[in-house]
Parts: structure tokens; C-alpha cells; sequence
């Protein structure tokens, strides 16, 4: 003969179920909650699936060649004599001095007035000369073998040996006896590695690369 289970008895066992459920599902909900699912970040800019708290950025914008002025008025005057060019445009990159023609191994800009002259990256100042033939120059050593400089400038702001920020203030435009035809303006030199390049091919763009 079977034996019933008494009523009493069913309601015990009925709410140990009940509580032994209750409380699985807030164990498993609370160990959730404690690990969270890592978000990722994909863009351009950062590192791709990277830990949203540790992003790093993947370019330094100091690295960044910038313009060696902020007039926007400001135009070229002189190009970069390029081997590679037309023979007309390298006739427009001759600089005449003297019954001599001698290649641009920079770009002179001017506006027609006296603007002010930026450095165009982080760098060390390693040399200021005063010449009446190539105007005054201010020479900057940057990082990567690159060196930039700076001539028939006045009103010089820096010295030999001083660390300079990108944009900072070093000098304004002026003339030289070389380059009279252009009046007041900026001779710009960008020497990568010993050797001079066309500094309109570098403008805002990382000089690593």
C-alpha cells in the first residue's frame, strides 16, 4: 500500500524548490553582472580592438609638417626646382643673381608685406646668420634627419641652442640681396637626410613617413 505524502510535508518541499530557484538565478545574475563584456573601438584614428579604457592614439600630430606662417594671404613666389619637371616650370625655379642662374633649393612665399614666420615642427635652433646676400637665416634641427630653415628674415625672436615648439613665433619676412625681385618675403628650406626636397610635398603630412 502507498504511502501518501502528508500536505505539511509537500508545502516544505515545494518551497526549499522554490528558494534553491531564487537563488540560482541571483548567483548566476550577479557573476554577470561582474563581467561585463569588453567594448571595441574601430576607427581610423585609434588602435582597432582596443580596450575602450586604453585607446591609443595611432598618429602624433607634432609629427605633422605644418606651413611656416599663418597669413592665409600668403602665396608662392618662388617654386622648388625640380629635375624631374617641365622646362618651363623649371625656368620659373631659377633664381638670377648676378648674370648667374642658380636652382631653388626651397619655396620663397610672400603676401607683398611683412608677415610673421612660424617653426614648422618641435626642433632646436643650431644656427642664426646674418647675411645681407641670403638675408638673415635661422636654422632648426627636428627629429628624423630633418632640418628646416628659415631665410631673409628680420625681427628674430630665438637664439642658438633654444627648443622651439611647432608654431611658435621665431622671425618675420623681410628681403636679400640674392632674391630682390620678391621683395619682402619667406625663403623656406626642408632638408631631409642631408639632401634638400620640395617642402609643398610634405605639408600636413607625418614626416615619418
Amino acid at each position: 500500500m502507498k504511502r501518501k505524502l502528508k500536505k505539511p510535508f509537500v508545502y516544505v518541499l515545494s518551497s526549499l524548490a522554490f528558494i534553491t530557484l531564487v537563488a540560482s538565478i541571483t548567483y548566476f545574475g550577479i557573476n554577470y553582472i561582474k563581467e561585463p563584456k569588453k567594448e571595441t573601438l574601430e576607427s581610423g584614428m585609434f588602435d582597432i580592438k582596443e580596450d575602450v579604457n586604453n585607446v591609443t592614439p595611432v598618429v602624433n600630430t607634432d609629427s605633422i609638417l605644418i606651413r611656416p606662417y599663418f597669413d592665409s594671404d600668403v602665396n608662392i613666389v618662388k617654386k622648388y626646382y625640380d629635375s624631374e619637371s617641365d622646362e618651363k616650370s623649371q625656368e620659373k625655379s631659377l633664381i638670377l643673381y648676378k648674370d648667374t642662374y642658380m636652382p631653388s633649393t626651397g619655396v620663397a612665399y610672400s603676401n607683398g608685406k611683412q608677415f610673421e614666420v612660424i617653426a614648422v615642427l618641435d626642433g632646436k635652433v643650431t644656427q642664426i646668420k646674418e647675411d645681407d646676400t641670403l638675408g638673415n637665416s635661422i636654422m632648426i634641427e627636428h627629429k628624423n634627419g630633418t632640418t628646416s630653415v628659415y631665410q631673409s628674415v628680420s625681427d628674430i625672436t630665438v637664439k642658438e641652442g633654444d627648443e622651439v615648439k611647432q608654431g611658435q613665433s621665431i622671425a618675420k619676412s623681410s628681403t636679400s640681396d640674392v632674391r630682390s625681385d620678391l621683395n619682402n618675403h619667406l625663403y623656406f628650406e626642408l632638408i631631409i637626410d642631408g639632401n634638400p626636397v620640395n617642402p609643398e610635398n610634405y605639408y600636413d603630412k607625418a614626416i615619418e613617413s
